[in-house]
């Protein structure tokens, strides 16, 4: 994937959450990252109170959210409409959930913005990360945020290396990226819309849109069958 194909117009619907504010002035979605905390703590206040509650200093829970018992969580953080944060479930800041987004059994955030109706159910990990609209994680898949050996986050991208200045960057889902089961998106992934990563993979770099991730020497683009036509003559029907 090249880095022109790596901003946040390209992977993201922003009309499809509350902090779509968060993004201007920025190019690549990663820049986000470090303005979490405070773009929460900004926008808690202006939440209208007959539809948010609040808990504690900063955290904001919408009425019609759903908290199952045994959650624990610290602020600042933004649970939107409709949202499903299960049980043993550790919201540990700096997080945006949003609406009908499910967070399952066991799921660690932090410092990490869930678009509409992402899904990550069942013993995930999701840390310095932005899941774009309907982005699903398998059970027990994870982000990687920080180098094992300890220095600034890379991006690969197919036309060079950027430096993002950041320790901590776990990984970009585009708009409906589905990640299979135990795989691990190691810092700096960025995975472009409505690409399928196979289960148990180990993804390091850039996955294009539309793509397959099999492993690191297997990226196949998706068949897109087109719309079909209503049935013409003798009843059949012409797929371009």
């Amino acid at each position: 994937m090249k880095l022109e194909n790596m901003t946040w117009k390209e992977l993201l619907g922003t009309e499809h959450t509350i902090a779509e504010r968060l993004f201007d002035g920025k190019t690549y979605p990663w820049e986000v990252l470090g303005g979490i905390g405070e773009f929460i703590t900004t926008l808690g206040p202006l939440l209208p109170e007959n539809e948010y509650r609040k808990l504690g200093k900063d955290i904001w829970i919408h009425k019609t959210a759903r908290m199952a018992p045994g959650v624990a969580a610290a602020g600042p953080m933004i649970i939107c409409a409709g949202a499903q944060v299960r049980q043993g479930a550790f919201l540990r800041g700096k997080v945006i959930i949003g609406e009908r987004a499910v967070v399952g059994n066991s799921c660690e955030l932090k410092n990490a913005v869930l678009f509409d109706e992402v899904q990550v159910p069942h013993f995930n990990y999701v840390g310095d990360s932005i899941l774009g609209y309907k982005a699903h994680m398998g059970a027990g898949a994870v982000t990687s945020n920080v180098k094992s050996d300890k220095t600034l986050v890379k991006v690969h991208a197919e036309d060079g290396d950027v430096e993002t200045g950041l320790k901590k960057f776990g990984a970009i889902l585009g708009d409906c990226v589905e990640v299979g089961c135990n795989s691990v998106l190691n810092p700096g992934t960025v995975i472009g819309k409505n690409s399928n990563i196979y289960p148990l993979s180990s993804v390091r770099g850039c996955v294009p849109a539309n793509s397959i991730y099999k492993d690191k020497d297997n990226i196949v683009t998706k068949e897109v069958r087109e719309e079909e036509e209503p049935a013409g003559k003798g009843g059949l029907k012409v797929v371009k």
